[in-house]
């Protein structure tokens, strides 16, 4: 059974039609990666499925329910955690803070300070600095950590949440060459217990990690399978990868 499932989405502004009766699936503990150039519609599905667009048409179901049309914070609260392009956290606070805010299900920012930490919240939080590997960092501000850091902290703040679905949306934009590869290893530990949906460009990282690959194009799905099996597809050569690009 899909843990998300969608049904002939469609979303049209001004006339100009993005996602087209689209049909698209996420099973259980799956990494799943999202291709396509630009304009293929996979942030706007990323945004459809997270309630920050409502769709024209077409549903939505998420572990069973019908989400089509929720808000964001329902969506959250659902399950759902997604990670935007640029890295979402509280610039001021420490690493260590950042990742305590992250396990308050109400998101009050300062809810803890007044209520301290228990053993199992701080046990908790320096399970996920290590696995981010950024204890070393725990007590720097958020703000003095370098490009790839914010990201991997970022993740670690959404894993706190525990989400039955995490959405990454381009994590490794902007990264050195070193810094997309310890991205590429994290996504993997992080999806042996989550279920992953990835928007990627950088095509020698989708070969690292990918297990199974959708291409969008026009807001349809072009194709869907195994990497390999993807890449080799003659369409998808002549209107993704033979054209060069890379989003």
């Amino acid at each position: 059974m899909a843990l998300l499932e969608v049904k002939g989405l469609t979303t049209r502004v001004s006339g100009y039609t993005i996602l087209d009766n689209l049909d698209f699936s996420v099973e259980e503990n799956e990494l799943r990666v999202l291709l396509g150039p630009n304009g293929a519609g996979k942030t706007t599905l990323i945004a459809m499925i997270t309630g920050q667009f409502r769709p024209t048409a077409g549903k939505i179901h998420f572990a069973g329910q019908d989400i089509t049309g929720w808000s964001p914070d329902a969506i959250f609260l659902a399950g759902i955690s997604r990670k935007f392009q640029v890295p979402n956290m509280y610039e001021t606070l420490s690493v260590y803070d950042n990742v305590m805010v992250s396990l308050q299900s109400d998101r009050k920012v300062f809810k803890y300070m007044f209520k301290g930490v228990t053993a199992a919240e701080d046990e908790r939080i320096w399970e996920i600095l290590d696995f981010v590997e950024l204890a070393g960092k725990a007590s720097d501000p958020a703000d003095t950590l370098a490009h790839g850091e914010r990201q991997w902290l970022e993740m670690g703040m959404l894993i706190a949440s525990n989400p039955k679905l995490l959405l990454l949306d381009e994590p490794t934009t902007g990264m050195t060459p070193d810094g997309k590869q310890r991205t590429a290893a994290l996504i993997q530990k992080i999806a042996r217990n989550h279920t992953v949906l990835l928007v990627e460009h950088d095509m020698h990282l989708v070969r690292q990690i990918a297990r199974k690959v959708t291409v969008l194009h026009q807001g349809q799905v072009l194709a869907e399978g195994a990497l390999d099996e993807v890449v080799s597809n003659k369409t998808v050569r002549e209107v993704y990868l033979g054209k060069g690009k890379r989003h």
